[in-house]
């Protein structure tokens, strides 16, 4: 049974997206995991997740915050892995300051409403990643890593929008380009 709920995800700029795109497409060229292509997923970086919420309460939310920002840099430097059941594996970006006051303020601006933010998602506790493999087999994980470490990292660009989406598998709601003007 694959998990489901909703997610509020960071999207890069096409450059960058390629990058991530082509680890995920030699991942799956060898058959270690090609999950994250089935689902269709993007690559991003989740700012919260939520197995309940009502779309249209987080639509104003998200147009009204995304308004304010702007595309933020983004550096993918280094590789991981999740130590729990579902071997993920990731490129995680640079926890700068920038990409930090920008998931808390999100944070702020979603307990405004009276959203609940749970203890992973927290400011304090958040792990920004991009995944790049998901249930990858014990046995390759070795390879995985050096596939990874071929992309030659670290990889920069920019986060340009933000969105929610509903998984799995993923079915965009909304997204928003970082720093648009409001419109009507």
């Amino acid at each position: 049974m694959s998990e489901s709920g909703y997610a509020i995800e960071l999207y890069f700029d096409p450059a960058l997206e390629n990058q991530v795109l082509k680890a995920w497409n030699v991942l799956a060229r060898r058959q270690i995991s090609s999950q994250l292509i089935e689902i269709e997923s993007r690559p991003h970086i989740t700012l919260y997740s939520t197995p309940f919420i009502d779309p249209t309460k987080l639509e104003s939310i998200i147009k009204t915050f995304a308004s304010k920002q702007e595309p933020l840099p983004l550096s993918l430097s280094t590789i991981g892995c999740l130590p729990n059941d579902n071997n993920l594996l990731f490129l995680a970006p640079t926890p700068s300051l920038s990409l930090l006051q920008f998931h808390s303020q999100l944070c702020d601006a979603m307990k405004k409403e009276g959203i609940e933010i749970s203890e992973e998602y927290r400011p304090d506790n958040w792990i920004p990643y991009c995944a790049v493999a998901q249930d990858v087999p014990k046995a390759r994980m070795g390879e995985s890593l050096c596939v990874l470490r071929d992309l030659k990292l670290p990889v920069a660009g920019y986060a340009m929008d933000i969105g929610l989406v509903e998984f799995s598998p993923v079915r965009e709601f909304f997204s928003f380009v970082l720093g648009s003007t409001l419109e009507g």
